[in-house]
């Protein structure tokens, strides 16, 4: 019975942020304000990535899959969530809610996956320059970027599929902004725990083998910085692989701790916090961080900006 979804629930109501209204205006400014700012950086470097040719190459075509997702991630939650505040329309629909879900998790999966790609890319180029080339062809640059979204989409699949099977009946009150893995199976009338194992399987292994290769590529990229000679080269890598580093530890940090773990530890008010810092707030920095610190992105965006 647990198996088919006999759920009584069609639509669900996402707890806000806050019920003040001076609070909830000046909260929607906010986020409104870093969602247009996240849009233009990411769309920006979209476009100086495809319009410019000298930017058509295994990095950049990397980092252009980057910006994609960071405009996914927060539309698929922060439009609903600005309506909220502003509107207080906290209402969402059963299938809202599943397709909302079904794209989040998605999103967050292939980014993943797509940080450890673009690690081992880093890691060819600084540690084998003159391979790189015949390494990292953009053909494989392409299957590599295919396969983290496919893994993506069946990692999406798997997870939304068990929550939504789920009988849902004491309550609909999600206790977030958005429907998420944790919030949902608290609402579940019976026990979750097989599910969880699945998920906290299925999320481990993918997760820590993604970060291990992450992990393991900056450590060699470090390894080989630490061997050059000229102290402003390696000042000059630290700082950017330092960088990419912080970005990549706050975006694996945040995620694993939404998901990697039992729903008794679940704790609404800090998932608040720890979502808005991969869904949010990861977003907004990877443009700066991962692109416009760069001479050739910022070059390529002047000649976009001439040309307009």
């Amino acid at each position: 019975m647990q198996g088919v979804n006999l759920s009584t629930v069609s639509e669900f109501v996402l707890v806000g942020l806050s019920d003040v209204p001076a609070v909830r205006f000046l909260l929607f400014v906010l986020f409104l304000i870093i969602y247009l700012a996240t849009m233009a950086g990411n769309i920006t470097i979209l476009v100086a990535i495809s319009t410019d040719t000298r930017l058509h190459t295994p990095m950049y075509f990397f980092l252009g899959n980057l910006s994609l997702l960071d405009i996914l991630c927060p539309t698929i939650t922060v439009p609903k969530m600005l309506e909220a505040l502003l509107l207080e329309n906290k209402m969402i629909s059963y299938t809202g809610c599943m397709v909302q879900l079904f794209f989040l998790i998605d999103v967050v999966g292939t980014e993943i996956f797509l940080l450890a790609v673009m690690a081992y890319d880093r890691y060819v180029a600084i540690c084998h320059p003159l391979q790189y080339m015949n390494m990292v062809s953009m053909k494989l640059c392409a299957h590599l970027a295919i396969g983290t979204w496919v893994v993506g989409f069946f990692n999406s699949l798997l997870h939304t599929s068990l929550i939504f099977t789920l009988l849902f009946c004491d309550s609909n009150e999600v206790d977030q902004y958005y429907c998420d893995i944790p919030p949902m199976l608290a609402l579940s009338c019976f026990s979750t725990y097989h599910r969880e194992l699945v998920i906290l399987a299925v999320a481990g292994v993918l997760g820590s083998s993604a970060f291990a290769v992450t992990l393991i590529s900056y450590i060699y990229i470090l390894l080989a910085i630490l061997c050059m000679n000229s102290s402003e080269s390696r000042h000059k890598a630290f700082s950017t692989c330092g960088s990419h580093l912080t970005v990549v530890c706050l975006f694996y940090g945040t995620t694993i701790c939404t998901y990697v773990r039992p729903s008794s530890t679940y704790s609404p008010d800090q998932d608040r916090i720890v979502s808005m810092l991969y869904g949010i707030l990861t977003p907004l920095i990877n443009p700066i961080i991962y692109s416009l610190r760069n001479k050739e992105v910022k070059c390529a965006l002047r000649r976009v900006i001439s040309h307009i």
